[in-house]
């Protein structure tokens, strides 16, 4: 068990030593649609890679949560067939975003022998998701 100054030294050290591997400039918010990002999300049970849509605004999300399923066979064949699609995703600060994702199970940001494969993931997917994003972005923000 990991106290709370411990767990946020150990995540400061995972981006930090992320970002030396992959040195490069990640889209993520850079989307040009307001709430609507990409993100990379690392915990003690699991690693992320989404779309979300974090608008307080039901109306907003609802559109651009239809908006990503439409393209679900698309995301399916280009990005992977395990993607999920949640509406009201939860997040650890008790928060509802609208997600679609892709996931590592099985790993800790606590576990040093971990990162290496997630560092992987992490790239590897949000590839993925930058080329769908940029190849869709004009259906998506229409």
């Amino acid at each position: 068990m990991f106290s709370k100054e411990e767990s946020k030294k150990m995540r400061q050290e995972f981006w930090i030593f992320f970002g030396k591997r992959y040195p490069r400039k990640w889209l993520l918010y850079n989307t040009k649609i307001k709430d609507f990002s990409l993100k990379f999300s690392f915990d003690t049970k699991k690693a992320q890679v989404s779309f979300d849509v974090s608008s307080n605004e039901p109306i907003y999300r609802e559109y651009y949560f239809e908006k990503l399923l439409s393209l679900k066979k698309l995301m399916e064949e280009d990005i992977s067939n395990a993607i999920v699609f949640e509406e009201n995703y939860i997040l650890n600060n008790g928060k509802s975003t609208s997600r679609c994702y892709v996931q590592l199970d099985d790993v800790s940001i606590h576990n040093k022998n971990h990162w290496p494969q997630v560092f992987d993931f992490f790239n590897n997917e949000m590839s993925k998701f930058e080329a769908f994003f940029l190849e869709y972005e004009d259906f998506i923000k229409s």
